[in-house]
């Protein structure tokens, strides 16, 4: 038997029939991986990317039986026992055994590699099995058990295995072939390869190795030693690499494919045929009986072929190729009519080796000076050297032995060269002498003397002879002339970088050229003597002028055009591949034309990334596509058009370029970053975190450390998800226990909420957008988080039956009949959804009210739950549609206790009338900026515009915020008290059932503890069973508190002067070191603790009633204090000094450390203030101070504590206390202020008396 070498000996493989098909099969949808024979050469399995093996019946194209799954994303590899009961597969780090007649696994999954299979194979007996991965690893099994026997370390990929005829071998290939004995493990060979090793066969002797590589070459290697025995260049140049081998049981058939569409079948005897598919072949194979090779392409295609078709058909291309030959007539005659020329010379001319030319003509010129055609050859050898004087001086010399033809050519060419053009003119028409008036020749003498004249840079004139010639001579031969020198302009605007003008000239000389190419008219052995007399190229010509025309367009940046140019070129390279002397050059063009493409395609992609810098979309994605349409296999091409495309919002386009990348790279972590941005942009977020979760595991598993760092650049899910958590937790701290979700009705716990922002769509965008967005901000979440659990606070009027808790609850409001009450809620909570918020909240029923410490928390968080509020929605249930100014005033709304803080607390409200219409068609977004609104309900309430707009709680102007409360009315009396706390800012016990004044009394006990404010002291009526300091209705601060005159800076400088008295200016000094030391006022366990200065009572007498007198009137004496009357529903007992009484009375002055801030002001005016105004400072319990009475003191403390002399000279409001027999005192209320003042400024020791008394 021959050997596998001997087969491919006499075998041109460039020259190949165009076998078709005789039929397709198609079963699967992915790309065909692998094929195996059964012996009967009448079925076949298949294996694909789509994970599944089949069965084919050959003779009629049908599947037999169902489809073997192998669990996995695609199934490289298969093979069949030898007595075809098992199949084998290999697919993602398995194997799988299976029983043909009742297609079951047989083991199972075999789970041992780490990677891909990418080649199995059983032994001849059929006992074992070979695997080959990408895990460095080839693995031999017991057939019966699955048991591994053998486990072989393999330098890389293993892409082919395969055992010798004998089964005593096993062949391994990757980038080195490694030969194993199969019973002890043995390493007999390793043969170093010089690319990466695709596929490997034996010979049927097992002498003989062969492989295919990367490189596009088949190998033939001798198994006893090592050595390459011999190699076959393929016709596979466009592929990136031969695919597949296999060599037919007799040796006499060996076929290859490829990526390039092509698979090649060799025989002994014929030249190589192929087959062509239409798209890129994966795998092929010959059938036990040699009579038909299979192939199967990227589309799921298998491809039938007859060996015996395929050699009839090779064989008659042939023959028509032979008879098209003799059919071809010459363009001129010979060369060798003009030139008498040695074959060596003649060879070395036309090969360009002109060194070698000089040398031997001059050899011949030396055996014999007087040969007039060496002396003429040696002139064209020169002058192609640009040696003019030399050329010239030899053809002189040879026109001079002998006149001739070629002597007279070589002058007129020398004579051009030295720009001597009229005498070169004289020689050309010489030449005509020697034409024998032969038209050919003299069609060529004139074709010679134009091209002269171009070299001569006349280049129009030269051009314009060659036209003219045209319409009188040959046209073919001026066709072809004219084509070479439109050429040779455009390489010489190329080479002067006018690159346009290059490509431009080409434009339409190309389609001449090509069509000369294609009909080996540029071929012709007539178009040699331009070649040994100008060194022309018309072998190269087509090459030449497409690769210029293209390399011109691509530095013009006219990217469009060179893409097209370069498409066009290999289209044509595809056709002219066919011919068998053209072969040669178009296997050298494609170097080129890779080295094109890559160019070509990263100009693309630069050009691509500036439009896309400037935001030129259209052009960026223009040129991406562009660099696709010439490299598909790009990955970084489809990863910048689809990060183009997502800006440009054509998220399906984005989402197939992907997909593609993926496709092309799937270890890659790129395609995985724009599926998961293009996903997120179509809010597809499952998919998309599903796609960065891939991305991750991708960059972890990175073996490139720089690719593994870009982790850092992104943020896990998880820590997203609980930064999330933290903050909805934040955020719902401000949030009321419950709402309703206004979409669907129900009322939603916060645990509720929760997850449903877990589930929703937001909660998916926030976390697939913020896993790109490292380093991590939580601001966006924030954001997020604060929109989706936005809420809308009611404020309304409580009516009759307002549907409660129990009554909604694990109901949807929205199913309720629309009636009553319930009417209310429903327009409530679709006015706010069709607002944009999804929850709503309204105290009838997002409230247990039967549990006491959810009341309380309620009662204590509303102020806050309406502040923190998207909106507050106020519904005014008595004014009617298209009401004017003024009713909103006149509102039962405005008379409630509750709705102070629910429109005080809320930065944005809303005034709906009864019919869920704008109350004044005010469409405003805020209320609170209408200025209209606000006026009217500042006039309504009393309080000023800038409180109603931006309030603040907290203590301060306690007496004022307690007179906005006293003309409001509550259902409940405690409410009162419990409305004030928010507005306060105090967290107080909530005691439903409590007495009102107990309420209140709390409230105003707080409010003096924490801030020391006397003002709320400060109220006419009766006093409050908790405290006699405190009153005991809201309705005893409707009086405006007591406002001293206004005292101005010049009265108080008066009355100071009266003051410069010695012992006075002593005296209030000592005062004022008393009054300084004062502590604040305390109040805990309902007693008051109040800093005073006391006066005491010296008498007391009623006055005689006067008609509509309620309250009986006593006329008061005190110490150092102007008689006063006071009316109280409190009886007095009457005494005088002379009468002394068991129960005495004090007047006193409450003291606050803002009255002695007061006396330090020097320009302040004056007007604005009283007595009751709240501390600002209070001053520590010690009553040790920095001024002593001994202590010597300066001018400006003196003149302070004058200044607070002439201000306690004032009128003041004053309390009327009674002692009790414990040493405490009580408040003896009075039904109008008691306003006091001393009697004499001067007599400054009657305000001596500083105290600190227990108030009851």
């Amino acid at each position: 038997m021959l050997g596998v070498l001997d087969v491919t000996q006499n075998v041109c493989p460039n020259v190949r029939g165009q076998g078709r098909p005789a039929r397709t099969m198609r079963g699967h949808k992915n790309s065909m991986l692998a094929f195996a024979f059964f012996k009967d050469g009448r079925r076949v399995i298949t294996a694909t990317n789509d994970g599944t093996l089949r069965i084919w019946d050959l003779q009629d194209g049908a599947l037999l039986g169902e489809p073997f799954r192998h669990q996995t994303n695609g199934v490289f590899s298969v093979a069949i026992s030898p007595d075809e009961r098992r199949i084998a597969s290999g697919g993602y780090e398995t194997i799988i055994i299976w029983d043909v007649e009742d297609n079951q696994m047989v083991f199972g999954r075999l789970l041992k590699h780490t990677n891909w299979v990418y080649s199995v194979c059983f032994s001849p007996d059929g006992k074992r099995l070979a695997s080959g991965t990408g895990d460095d690893t080839v693995l031999v099994r017991d057939v019966e058990t699955g048991t591994v026997l053998a486990t072989l370390d393999h330098p890389y990929t293993t892409y082919s295995l395969a055992f010798s005829p004998d089964g005593l071998k096993l062949a391994c290939g990757s980038y080195v072939i490694r030969v194993w004995r199969t019973d002890n493990s043995e390493l007999l060979l390793e043969i170093s390869a010089d690319s990466l090793i695709r596929s490997v066969a034996w010979s049927p002797d097992g002498q003989q190795l062969v492989s295919v590589s990367d490189n596009k070459k088949v190998n033939f290697w001798n198994l006893l030693n090592g050595d390459k025995i011999g190699e076959l260049r393929t016709g596979h140049i466009r592929s990136t690499g031969i695919d597949s081998i296999t060599i037919s049981s007799d040796g006499f058939f060996i076929t290859t494919s490829s990526d390039d569409k092509i698979v090649q079948l060799w025989t002994q005897t014929t030249k190589g045929q192929a087959l062509e598919p239409t798209m890129g072949v994966e795998s092929v194979v010959i059938s036990s009986n040699e009579e038909l090779p299979v192939s199967g392409d990227d589309r799921g295609k298998v491809w039938l072929q007859s060996i015996k078709d395929i050699l009839e058909q090779g064989e008659e291309e042939r023959i028509t190729e032979g008879e098209d030959a003799q059919r071809q007539q010459l363009l001129f005659r010979s060369d060798t009519q003009i030139f008498v020329i040695h074959k060596t010379v003649r060879n070395a001319f036309i090969g360009g080796d002109l060194h070698t030319v000089e040398h031997l003509l001059t050899q011949e010129i030396n055996g014999d000076v007087n040969n007039h055609n060496s002396y003429a050859n040696r002139s064209v050898a020169r002058a192609r050297n640009s040696e003019w004087d030399n050329a010239l001086q030899d053809a002189v010399k040879s026109i001079a032995i002998q006149p001739s033809l070629l002597g007279c050519i070589s002058k007129g060419i020398a004579l051009c060269g030295k720009q001597q053009l009229w005498d070169a003119m004289e020689a050309f028409d010489l030449a005509f002498v020697f034409s024998n008036r032969d038209p050919v020749i003299i069609d060529l003498l004139l074709l010679i003397k134009a091209i002269s004249l171009f070299n001569a840079n006349h280049h129009d004139e030269a051009m314009r002879r060659v036209q003219e010639l045209a319409q009188h001579s040959d046209a073919l031969p001026c066709s072809i002339i004219n084509s070479y020198l439109r050429v040779e302009l455009a390489k010489i605007a190329f080479e002067d970088e006018r690159y346009s003008e290059a490509a431009d000239r080409l434009k339409d000389s190309i389609p001449s050229i090509t069509d000369l190419f294609s009909r080996k008219i540029l071929v012709d052995p007539g178009l040699k003597i331009f070649t040994v007399l100008f060194g022309w190229d018309f072998d190269s010509l087509w090459q030449t002028a497409n690769k210029i025309r293209c390399d011109a367009f691509l530095r013009a940046d006219r990217v469009t055009e060179a893409v097209e140019s370069y498409q066009y070129m290999t289209s044509k390279i595809d056709e002219a591949a066919e011919d068998t002397c053209l072969e040669w050059s178009t296997a050298l063009l494609w170097d080129h034309c890779l080295a094109f493409k890559k160019n070509c395609t990263a100009h693309c992609i630069s050009k691509g990334d500036e439009a896309l810098a400037t935001s030129n979309y259209e052009t960026a994605v223009e040129l991406y596509s562009l660099g696709i349409g010439l490299d598909s296999s790009c990955e970084s091409l489809f990863v910048r058009r689809s990060k183009v495309n997502i800006e440009r919002n054509l998220h399906a386009e984005a989402l197939h370029d992907a997909e593609k990348v993926i496709e092309l790279n799937p270890s890659s972590y790129l395609g995985y970053e724009v599926k998961h941005a293009a996903l997120h942009n179509v809010r597809r977020y499952d998919e998309a975190i599903e796609a960065f979760n891939i991305m991750l595991s991708k960059l972890d598993d990175a073996p490139d450390p720089q690719i593994r760092k870009l982790r850092q650049n992104y943020v896990s899910p998880s820590e997203v998800d609980s930064t999330t958590r933290q903050v909805i937790q934040a955020q719902l701290e401000n949030a009321p226990l419950r709402l309703l979700d206004t979409s669907t009705g129900h009322l939603c716990s916060r645990e509720a909420q929760i997850n449903a922002f877990m589930k929703s769509t937001e909660y998916k965008e926030i976390l697939s957008f913020s896993v790109t967005r490292a380093p991590f901000r939580t601001k966006p979440i924030e954001e997020a988080v604060a929109r989706y659990f936005s809420w809308v606070m009611l404020s309304h009027r409580w009516e009759s039956k307002e549907p409660l808790l129990h009554d909604i609850q694990d109901k949807a409001i929205y199913d309720f009949d629309p009636v009553g009450t319930m009417v209310k809620l429903q327009t409530f909570c679709k006015t706010a959804r069709d607002m944009g918020h999804r929850w709503a909240w309204s105290d009838t029923c997002c409230i247990d009210q039967n549990n006491p410490v959810e009341l309380e928390r309620s009662v204590n968080s509303m102020f806050v739950w309406y502040r923190h509020s998207a909106l507050t929605i106020i519904y005014l249930s008595d004014v009617p549609p298209s009401s004017k100014s003024g009713a909103l005033a006149n509102s039962t709304w405005n008379t409630r206790g509750w709705t102070i803080p629910e429109f005080l607390a809320p930065n944005v409200v809303l005034f709906y009338q009864a019919d869920w219409t704008l109350y004044l068609d005010d469409r405003s977004p805020n209320h609170k900026e209408s200025v209209a609104i606000m006026q009217e309900l500042e006039e309504a309430t009393g309080i000023d515009a800038e409180a109603l707009v931006a309030f603040r709680p907290g203590m301060s102007v306690a007496r004022e915020k307690l007179r906005w409360a006293s003309t409001r009315v509550t259902t409940l009396q405690e409410d009162i008290a419990y409305s004030l706390f928010g507005i306060f800012g105090v967290h107080l016990p909530v005691i439903y059932g409590e007495a009102k004044q107990n309420a209140l009394g709390r409230l105003l006990q707080e409010i003096v503890a924490q801030s020391g404010d006397i003002t709320t002291l400060d109220w006419v009526g009766r006093s409050s069973e908790f405290n006699s300091c405190l009153p005991a209705d809201i309705t005893s601060y409707k009086s405006p508190p007591y406002s001293p005159p206004f005292l101005s800076e010049d009265q108080m400088q008066t009355s100071i002067s009266s003051l410069r008295d010695a012992i006075l200016v002593k005296l209030a000094s000592t005062l004022y070191a008393r009054l300084d030391n004062l502590s604040a006022p305390r109040f805990a366990n309902r007693r008051l603790h109040l800093p005073c200065i006391a006066f005491p009572v010296t008498a007391v007498r009623r006055r005689r009633s006067r008609d509509g007198e309620s309250h009986p009137t006593y006329e008061v004496k005190a110490d150092g204090l102007q008689d006063m009357s006071i009316t109280t529903e409190d009886k007095l007992v009457q005494f005088s000094r002379a009468r002394s009484t068991r129960q005495p009375f004090l007047l006193v002055r409450p003291w606050s450390r803002y009255d002695l801030e007061l006396s330090d002001l020097v320009d302040e005016a004056q007007s604005a203030d009283d007595d009751w105004s709240e501390p600002q400072s209070p001053s520590d319990t010690s009553l040790s101070g920095s001024h002593g009475e001994d202590e010597p003191v300066d001018l400006e403390f003196h003149s302070r504590a004058l200044r607070l002399i002439v201000h306690l000279g004032q009128r003041f409001g004053a309390l009327l206390l009674a002692q009790q027999r414990g040493g405490e005192y009580k408040r003896i209320a009075s039904d109008h202020n008691i306003i006091a003042q001393v009697r004499d400024v001067a007599s400054i020791h009657d305000m001596m008396d500083v105290r600190i008394l227990e108030i009851l």
